[in-house]
């Protein structure tokens, strides 16, 4: 799966606060360089029929995928998307992004 999370609303959080919180908390050895909003997705999701909203950044990342929320994630891979078994939500955004010529296929 992608790396995500959900905003807290209640503190107005901002999306990039979040976007920061969350690798922090899931992958604290990895340090990630400025981002920037690459691509907002939304739609009817094929895979699971749940509406779905995603912003996608792009980050430059180094150290190591080490694990800091374990009851989060299990486990943290590089990966190729159009190969091995990904959630519903993950292949939604990888197709949302490859009809958009934002990546490419296999």
């Amino acid at each position: 799966m992608f790396p995500g999370g959900r905003r807290k609303r209640a503190a107005r959080e901002t999306t990039k606060a979040c976007l920061r919180r969350e690798m922090k908390e899931e992958l604290p050895k990895l340090k990630i360089g400025p981002f920037r909003l690459w691509k907002s997705l939304g739609g009817k999701n094929r895979y699971s029929g749940k509406k779905m909203s995603d912003a996608v950044f792009i980050a430059s990342a180094k150290g190591m995928l080490r694990i800091g929320a374990p009851k989060e994630i299990d486990k943290a891979a590089w990966r190729n998307p159009w190969t091995g078994k990904l959630t519903a939500t993950s292949q939604h955004i990888r197709d949302k992004l490859a009809s958009t010529g934002h990546i490419k296929g296999r």
